[in-house]
């Protein structure tokens, strides 16, 4: 027996390895399975509470690692300026992301999570190419604090500028707004060629899954009111606001966010015939459709009024992911009955969880579940403050230039005696940057961030010799006493983000009016709005020499200076009408009674200066 022993060793251990090896292989961890067959291997070993944790996305600040694990948590989010502490760095976003991942990953499936942050871009220029190289360094800076997952782009149409959100819009015009999807193959990458129509798409780990936002008619609501009702024939609707959707399908986008909005009446988070019928079933969009903030509690009014009702309709129009994001026990409680009690049925749950475990065995997360700080590097980087500033130098749009087109004013001279900077706006990153920055609701200030105020860049640029005097609102004794060769007046819109940028009268804020009248009533003057939309300029038209829409120019005030003093030409053109009075809106290109103040399409261009 002796001389068999060590040969029956080996046999034995073989058949254990072989039997560990058979225990470890599990088909949804392999990656050169095709995906179908992934998923329904995952998904035949769920238990209801794994499926229904899946559907739960919950705020950074209730995510510890007991809740990941106990309830299954499938997303988590940032909030608009939650953050893991003030200034944070991106290793310690890396690090945050991490451990919640880390949490999610020791479940007995270990599904990894899926964390989302938004990502604003309102963009003036109509430069397809251009958007798509901004969505790339936006997927690189997100992925570089270890997120995955943008809520981007915006692509509502803006129909009325009172609408607080109408920056986040690139366009009135749905046309401009379609060419503007390629910002998803920015942010995801390019989709392959074989690609199936409606699947998402991301390709790998410098870019994320972007998120076509809100659906469906946002940007059409009454008098411009934030979250309120769109009332358009379900042609109007579809000819408008549907368009640039079928683009964002056709690009490979990776979810859907559902509107605040009601379409005549109904409110989209519970319109099963748009979200379904339409999205799901027409389009055959295949990724998966996320609920806004609170989306299910505002189904009713007052909102949380009836919850397990707002679940109910809101699960049931087809939304599969819920941005719950606190009180996330009572909506896994609520889902959870009502599945068990044939409320909500099982074949709902499984068309929800397919959809969310598609897109992340897609972007390769179950593959590549923990970040890493190889890309902290690109954050702020050079060559993305180069690329914003080339954005801004394009976004620029010259309304007037000197009362006769014999006199332009611009390009301004880069040497002149002595110039004026005036305004509440010149010397204001903050102002510049706008809602949505650090913050919800934006800033004022210049301790927000790295950037160059307006005031700074054109210190950069004029000659040396050149004196360049700031007062923020001048009275005219010293505009007129100042001997000033020619005077820079910025102002414009405080920063605003949501319900709160909502504006019935579009003024700019005070005392820019005042500085408006008193410096450019005593010398010549070029003004610079910044603001998020067209806002009521026409009482000082006539005093004004030169005026230029900035928009919100963001970090790189550079980008403005470079145009003003002629280094670049404006080539600008607006991607939205510019009203005469308050009264005319809502007026868009293509009404019958068009009598803009500036229409659609308007944009002076210069060519650039050759300097000495």
């Amino acid at each position: 027996m002796g001389r068999f022993s060590i040969p029956k060793l080996g046999f034995v251990l073989l058949c254990c390895l072989a039997a560990v090896t058979e225990a470890a292989y599990v088909k949804y961890k392999d990656p050169k399975l095709p995906l179908g067959v992934r998923i329904k291997d995952l998904m035949g070993r769920m238990t209801l509470a794994e499926k229904i944790g899946q559907m739960t996305q919950i705020e950074r600040t209730v995510a510890t690692p007991d809740v990941m694990k106990k309830y299954f948590i499938g997303s988590v989010l940032s909030g608009g300026g939650s953050v893991p502490a003030p200034k944070a760095t991106p290793e310690a976003w890396i690090e945050m992301v991490n451990a919640m991942q880390k949490a999610a990953l020791s479940t007995r499936l270990g599904i990894p999570m899926i964390y989302g942050i938004d990502a604003v871009h309102g963009h003036n220029n109509v430069d397809p190419q251009l958007i798509k190289k901004i969505g790339a360094a936006t997927a690189l800076e997100v992925r570089a604090t270890g997120i995955p997952y943008a809520f981007a782009p915006c692509i509502a149409v803006c129909r009325d500028p009172r609408w607080g959100r109408c920056y986040e819009s690139y366009s009135e015009d749905h046309k401009i707004v379609q060419l503007m999807t390629e910002i998803i193959p920015g942010l995801q990458g390019d989709l392959p060629a074989s690609s199936k129509k409606g699947v998402p798409f991301v390709a790998g780990k410098n870019k994320v899954a972007a998120c076509a936002k809100h659906y469906l008619g946002d940007g059409g609501t009454t008098k411009g009111i934030n979250e309120n009702n769109t009332v358009t024939s379900l042609n109007g609707l579809l000819s408008i606001h549907m368009p640039a959707y079928l683009n964002s399908i056709s690009k490979g986008v990776a979810t859907v966010m559902v509107s605040y909005s009601s379409w005549n009446g109904v409110k989209m988070h519970a319109n099963r015939d748009l979200v379904t019928g339409f999205l799901k079933n027409k389009l055959k969009f295949r990724g998966f459709v996320i609920s806004d903030w609170q989306g299910l509690d505002r189904i009713t009014s007052p909102q949380h009024a009836n919850y397990s009702y707002s679940v109910e309709v809101g699960v049931g129009a087809g939304i599969d992911m819920i941005m719950v994001p606190y009180n996330f026990t009572e909506f896994i409680d609520d889902l959870t009955y009502q599945v068990k009690h044939n409320i909500i049925p099982m074949s709902r749950i499984d068309d929800a969880v397919k959809r969310i475990l598609r897109v992340k065995f897609v972007m390769g997360l179950f593959e590549n579940p923990i970040a890493d700080n190889s890309l902290v590097n690109h954050l702020g980087s050079q060559e993305h403050r180069e690329l914003a500033r080339e954005a801004v130098r394009k976004s620029l749009v010259l309304l007037k230039n000197g009362e006769a087109a014999d006199k332009p004013l611009f390009p301004l001279p880069k040497k002149a005696t002595k110039i004026l900077v005036a305004g509440t706006h010149a010397d204001n990153l903050g102002y510049q940057c706008g809602g949505w920055t650090i913050t919800w609701q934006g800033l004022s200030g210049n301790d927000l961030t790295t950037g160059t105020t307006i005031l700074q860049a054109i210190k950069n640029t004029v000659d040396p010799s050149t004196q360049v005097v700031y007062s923020q609102n001048p009275d005219t004794e010293f505009v007129k006493s100042g001997k000033f060769s020619h005077a820079i007046v910025i102002v414009g819109e405080p920063s605003y983000a949501e319900t709160n940028g909502d504006s019935l009268n579009l003024t700019i804020s005070q005392p820019g009016p005042d500085t408006i009248y008193n410096v450019c009533g005593a010398v010549k003057c070029v003004v610079v709005l910044i603001s998020g939309r067209p806002v009521v300029i026409q009482p000082y038209l006539s005093s004004i020499d030169a005026l230029v829409a900035a928009w919100l120019p963001g970090t790189e005030g550079q980008g403005v200076a470079d145009v003003l003093f002629g280094d670049y030409g404006f080539t600008g053109k607006l991607a939205r009408t510019w009203f005469k009075t308050v009264d005319q809106l809502p007026m868009n290109v293509g009404d019958p009674h068009y009598d803009p103040l500036f229409p659609f399409g308007f944009g002076l261009t210069t060519k650039p200066a050759r300097h000495n």
